[in-house]
């Protein structure tokens, strides 16, 4: 479906408007608890995450990666990815973290999703998956596939931040070098898109072929949606793996570098050996492991 109109005519989002709405007043209110309180440097993250997903989602970067320009659709990926989900969970006190990811689907999904391997290989997948030619074209013809895609691009981006967050409840915290390269990986591996991009000579979405944003042609819409995907991409997991790895403490002799043992890990292992235990009274006795 060709793009109708003018690139910067307005249209209102429903879901998205009610979605930022609810999510930032359930902050204020989940936070005025004097033990949930959030710091001004949290409550700085958080708003500045909920405004990143504001411009990621509506007008007028959202109505540009809707119908018109590769390159808008890059720059908003790169919002729910990178920018959005960090803010968010660094915005977010402790305990308030530990109350959202306390629930045993979202702990499970946790303790998958803060491993290396299963976190490139599902931001890999999303990347690519959602880059194809037949998904651009549904998400540029319905609306309602159009804000699947975008939720499943968010959840990717909380998921390739998740093994970097050291502070999430109850998860196996990676050494300082192993975050690093982590972040590298990440910075390669699900931007391979971007060189068949830069490199093609017609576009290859005919979502977006029709379309001339600024005067730009199409093809030089999709080349310059490359660069940002890659250079955007290595420049903020670079970064970011630099200053991690820089600020890690240089231990003498043979010793490692231990994260301290905080409550909410203690206490997440509690709660998942709890779950343990009812689980196995339910189980059959020829299902037991035996000693």
């Amino acid at each position: 479906m060709s793009a109708t109109g003018h690139p910067l005519d307005w249209h209102f989002s429903i879901f998205w408007t009610v979605a930022i709405v609810a999510l930032f007043a359930g902050y204020v209110r989940a936070t005025r608890a004097e033990e949930r309180r959030a710091s001004h440097r949290q409550f700085f993250c958080f708003t500045l995450g909920t405004l990143a997903l504001l411009l990621a989602v509506t007008w007028p970067l959202g109505d540009l990666a809707a119908h018109w320009s590769l390159l808008a659709l890059v720059v908003q990926r790169l919002l729910l990815m990178l920018a959005v989900p960090p803010l968010l969970v660094t915005g977010t006190p402790l305990p308030l973290l530990s109350a959202l990811t306390r629930p045993a689907p979202v702990d499970a999904v946790l303790r998958v999703a803060v491993r290396p391997v299963p976190a490139i290989v599902f931001v890999t997948v999303v990347a690519v998956g959602t880059l194809t030619t037949p998904a651009v074209s549904w998400a540029t013809s319905s609306a309602s596939a159009r804000v699947v895609f975008q939720l499943i691009v968010l959840l990717a981006g909380f998921v390739l931040w998740a093994p970097v967050l050291t502070h999430l409840p109850g998860t196996r915290h990676l050494s300082a070098l192993a975050r690093g390269g982590y972040l590298i990986v990440q910075s390669i591996v699900p931007s391979f898109l971007s060189v068949v991009w830069i490199f093609a000579r017609r576009p290859l979405y005919p979502a977006y072929s029709h379309a001339t944003v600024a005067g730009m042609s199409p093809v030089l819409d999709q080349q310059l949606a490359g660069f940002a995907a890659k250079l955007s991409t290595i420049a903020v997991l670079w970064t970011v793996a630099f200053v991690i790895m820089s600020r890690a403490k240089v231990m003498d002799g043979d010793e490692e570098e231990t994260d301290p043992l905080i409550w909410s890990d203690v206490e997440r292992e509690i709660e998942r050996a709890d779950r343990r235990d009812r689980w196995a009274k339910w189980m059959p006795p020829s299902a037991k492991p035996t000693e």
